[in-house]
């Protein structure tokens, strides 16, 4: 088995192990928002985070392995493949230890690349028949597969109640205090002109 097609089974694999190890130390009783979260952190550590590391290694100093792993010739685009993936393994290793909305954000561009790639992919056999292993081996499966979990993730977490930040809360006593004074001048009108 190559590369090409082991690493995105093994990213998936660290995932749920971590995952496993981190749902049975962790606090009783088991919370759901637990779960979710834990599964969520190690979903963004490792299929989209180190895979993403993994993939700008690949694309930006092993072009034509690369290239040739996916069955496509060497091309300039794979510089900026490349980074696009440094970029969303850095954002996705950022967000795995961050709150709700950086996911979300990570997650949108990180899927749209993502389930691009994989249509890529799909076209590429259609068109050409190429079966290669980067090409229509576990990359291609994954390519669909991270997106549609963490979406599907971030749809669970989005169900459970977030705390406010406390921005949140001080603009809420600010526009609190607004009211009281619009309430305040409206009734003194009121009085003034029935006077």
């Amino acid at each position: 088995m190559t590369q090409v097609s082991l690493v995105p089974i093994l990213v998936w694999i660290a995932a749920l192990l971590c995952w496993g190890i981190a749902v049975w130390r962790g606090p009783r009783p088991i919370m759901q928002a637990f779960v979710v979260d834990r599964l969520l952190c190690y979903v963004f550590i490792f299929p989209l985070g180190v895979q993403g590391l993994w993939a700008f290694v690949g694309h930006v100093f092993f072009p034509d392995r690369a290239a040739a792993d996916i069955g496509w010739a060497p091309s300039p685009f794979q510089f900026e493949v490349g980074y696009a993936n440094l970029g969303i393994g850095l954002a996705s290793l950022y967000a795995a230890f961050t709150g709700f909305y950086a996911r979300v954000a990570v997650a949108i561009a990180a899927s749209c690349f993502l389930i691009g790639a994989g249509i890529g992919h799909v076209h590429d056999i259609v068109a050409h028949g190429n079966l290669t292993p980067g090409n229509a081996g576990p990359i291609l499966v994954t390519d669909f597969l991270t997106p549609m979990a963490v979406l599907a993730l971030l749809l669970v977490a989005a169900r459970r109640p977030r705390p406010k930040s406390p921005d949140s809360l001080a603009l809420e006593a600010e526009l609190e205090v607004a009211r009281r004074a619009m309430r305040s001048y409206k009734d003194a009108l009121d009085k003034f002109v029935k006077e």
